[in-house]
């Protein structure tokens, strides 16, 4: 946790209550990564959509969600319960989470319909971009697709179970996250700054 505590004392003076509730959020969600596993039921949009809605600084709204995914691959990494660092492509996954992050940052007026979109979109940037990378970049290593439009074809065929877990886990982590994350500001810290 020192790491945490230098990285906030460079962005701001005095850390507020709602943004470390915010980011001790984001560090669960990446710890029920690991915990979920095999399931695919996977925290990545719902913090990235959290992260950038939430945390004002555009830096440590991005950072917070990388350094947490981050962290729950090392966890699968050092744990042996399956490969936590894989391959280049991950690096471009690490990358589209920045961008769904900064995305988010820039969206105003949350509600839960704004949430719920934003979560689909989301899910389907994701999907499309992370099967793209893995089969120009990390097909090169496993040949599981022939290298013309028909191995991109496949590919995404592949992937579509996926996509279906993608969208509940994301709309549902969105849902957790941003929903504790209100009862908490509104229930304990709103109170706390009354008195």
């Amino acid at each position: 946790m020192p790491i945490f505590a230098e990285i906030l004392s460079v962005h701001m003076k005095k850390p507020s209550y709602s943004l470390i509730v915010a980011i001790l959020l984001i560090m669960a969600a990446a710890f029920s990564r690991v915990v979920m596993f095999p399931h695919n039921f996977s925290p990545i949009i719902g913090m990235a959509l959290f992260g950038g809605a939430i945390i004002r600084d555009r830096k440590l709204a991005v950072l917070f969600p990388i350094l947490a995914m981050f962290m729950s691959d090392l966890m699968f990494e050092v744990s042996g319960i399956t490969k936590g660092f894989w391959g280049w492509g991950q690096l471009v996954g690490y990358g589209i989470l920045a961008t769904i992050t900064l995305l988010a940052h820039y969206l105003k007026n949350w509600n839960p319909a704004r949430i719920a979109a934003s979560s689909i979109a989301s899910s389907i940037l994701f999907f499309i971009l992370s099967n793209l990378s893995f089969f120009l970049i990390d097909n090169q290593v496993y040949h599981l697709y022939s290298q013309d439009l028909a191995g991109l074809q496949q590919c995404y065929i592949m992937a579509l179970p996926f996509l279906k877990i993608s969208l509940l886990a994301d709309l549902v982590y969105s849902g957790i996250l941003f929903g504790a994350y209100y009862l908490i500001n509104r229930s304990i810290l709103a109170p706390r700054s009354i008195a």
